[in-house]
């Protein structure tokens, strides 16, 4: 198990608690629009830059949206991202996104599903190598490297077993969608699509599972009740939209487990992750900010945290 450092909305940790922490990898979020999202539309332009700063960490994309995308260009800038960081760059993608930045694009959100599927052969045949041209053109520069650790992302067990199926990385979510109040996580139903997943791999292809989780870790009680509730305050919108109400008089304890937040001094977090039946299935676990997203100061916080306290307890050990 690999625990992993995701930054959502912001990527610059400072040199202190990149050279001490030694997280495994750093993923980045690609959302157009809405800055509240994560606000980062071009991610191989900010990994490029996060590649000339680093020798060690592993860059990766959590997701490419790739319905919004020309899947020729994102075979080609990954390639390049690939060998600019010296291997050291994972590719995930899904047809994900929020639905309003579709239009603009030119797409109906309706048809992701079908415009996923047809960019996605593409990219997969690229990345493989296959001549793309009349004249015996190819991917250049060839990166046959890259699709191994290729990660797709999804809600659905179907899903999960066409990535498992084709030999992919299987990316969750931190949350799942959800359509009435339950009163507890909605991560429990992330279990059938592991299973569905692993059941799914070709014999000889070992199983990648990455486990995106909302946690900040913080050092006094005080702090924990004030961020958790800002995260529950930014996370009710969100409800809204799908149809939930959260019923009067629900504490912030149960509305924070209801959200799969997990926010709290180290021994807290741990006690909430601890009812997580995903994690001892997982074979990477990423931590994200998001929705609290409070100040840069408090995340660096956070990862020196995670990775002194949460991390070491979930079974991750250092890479020197």
């Amino acid at each position: 198990m690999r625990p992993r450092s995701c930054a959502t909305a912001t990527l610059s940790l400072s040199s202190s608690v990149r050279r001490s922490s030694g997280f495994d990898t750093v993923w980045v979020a690609q959302h157009h629009f809405h800055s509240e999202e994560g606000g980062l539309p071009s991610p191989f332009v900010l990994l490029a830059q996060a590649a000339a700063q680093t020798s060690r960490i592993v860059l990766a994309t959590g997701i490419i949206t790739l319905p919004l995308e020309a899947p020729l260009r994102v075979a080609e800038d990954a390639a390049v991202l690939w060998l600019l960081a010296d291997g050291r760059f994972e590719l995930g993608i899904g047809s994900g996104g929020t639905a309003t930045s579709f239009p603009p694009f030119g797409l109906d959100v309706a048809d992701r599903p079908t415009v996923y599927s047809a960019n996605k052969a593409t990219l997969l045949r690229s990345l493989r190598g296959e001549v793309l041209t009349s004249d015996g053109g190819a991917l250049y520069p060839p990166a046959p490297r890259l699709i191994d650790s290729l990660w797709e992302a999804t809600f659905s067990a179907g899903g999960a077993e066409r990535i498992g199926r084709e030999g992919h990385g299987l990316m969750l979510s931190r949350t799942q969608p959800r359509r009435e109040y339950t009163g507890h996580g909605s991560v429990d139903d992330q279990v059938a699509l592991v299973d569905a997943h692993r059941t799914a791999l070709p014999a000889g292809v070992p199983p990648r599972v990455m486990a995106s989780r909302s946690v900040l870790v913080v050092d006094t009680d005080d702090e924990a009740r004030r961020w958790r509730a800002q995260g529950i305050a930014r996370s009710l919108p969100m409800l809204a939209a799908q149809g939930v109400t959260v019923p009067d008089g629900v504490d912030d304890a149960e509305l924070a487990a209801y959200l799969d937040l997990h926010v709290g001094t180290p021994e807290q977090v741990l006690a909430t992750l601890a009812a997580d039946p995903v994690l001892p299935r997982a074979t990477d676990i990423v931590f994200q900010p998001h929705p609290v997203d409070p100040p840069h100061e408090v995340v660096l916080r956070s990862l020196e945290l995670i990775a002194a306290h949460v991390a070491p307890a979930l079974g991750w050990v250092t890479q020197n």
